[in-house]
């Protein structure tokens, strides 16, 4: 299972890639505001969330270390789907997801190392940074590029494949997700309790908190609506494969969380669905 982890994320990525266009990233310029926003979100105040609720609920160590390597890992690819299905911005969703993709190779380091030293967990004392930076970059960033050539060197063939490599993909997630449940079962019962609670307060906290910020900003909804799903579907295939690096354990958190964070953000997406039509069409008038 160890030695699948990193394949299966490389397969959830380049299924991304199929996805996305070099405009997705250029959109940081020519639109700077929402995705500025969108990652600030994603990138700060998403980590910062997993250390005051892994205070909150006085999690052992390990899974304090886990909830800040989930909510320091970048947006999901089924944020997008998602976002695309409550008439949200898609194409902010896009450009988030892809930038905090790249963004990881940095942040997610960052913040592990961070976590380690302040939860004094049982784990390496000095995480070498540079060597996970590195596997991130590979497990990431290279298969999302390989995803992006071939979509530009081979766009009728990506047209016809796109889906199915994408529902392999998700399959492959929902096996991960499996499979650190089942290999620490005996964990996952014992403290089943506060992981769902924490997982599930960071969940909702992320996105409503993210939402309002969204807003006082003077995003307009579906702006909004994709920012605080993006906050809510993190890659949770990405903090498995690098918490399993350093210990199972640290990949439960991020297991958890992938139970339900499609059934939170899809509530929501429902709930912006028609509030968003609604805006869509005044702008039409």
């Amino acid at each position: 299972m160890t030695a699948a982890i990193p394949l299966g994320l490389a397969l959830i990525m380049f299924s991304l890639g199929l996805s996305l266009w070099l405009a997705d990233f250029r959109r940081v310029v020519t639109q700077p505001r929402g995705v500025l926003i969108g990652l600030v979100n994603l990138l700060v105040l998403s980590p910062l969330l997993a250390f005051a609720i892994a205070e909150l609920y006085a999690l052992e160590a390990v899974f304090a270390v886990g909830l800040v390597l989930l909510g320091a890992s970048p947006g999901g690819t089924m944020a997008n789907l998602l976002t695309h299905l409550a008439r949200g911005d898609t194409a902010l969703s896009v450009s988030m997801t892809a930038l905090s993709s790249l963004a990881a190779t940095v942040t997610v380091p960052l913040y592990l190392a961070l976590a380690i030293n302040h939860f004094d967990a049982p784990l390496p004392d000095s995480v070498d940074t540079t060597g996970i930076a590195l596997r991130v970059f590979a497990l990431t960033v290279v298969p999302l590029a390989l995803g992006m050539a071939v979509r530009e060197r081979a766009p009728a063939w990506v047209s016809r494949r796109e889906q199915l490599v994408k529902r392999v993909a998700l399959g492959v997630f929902l096996v991960l997700v499996v499979g650190a449940i089942v290999s620490e079962a005996a964990e996952v019962t014992k403290h089943i309790g506060e992981l769902v609670a924490a997982t599930l307060t960071l969940n909702v906290a992320a996105m409503a908190l993210s939402f309002c910020i969204a807003r006082a900003a003077r995003l307009d909804l579906p702006q909004a609506t994709a920012v605080s799903i993006e906050l809510g579907v993190h890659n949770a295939a990405l903090a498995i494969a690098v918490g399993a690096l350093l210990a199972d354990e640290v990949s439960i958190p991020a297991a958890v969380y992938s139970v339900f964070m499609f059934v939170t953000a899809g509530l929501f997406a429902r709930a912006m669905y028609r509030r968003n039509a609604m805006a869509q069409r005044a702008l039409t008038r």
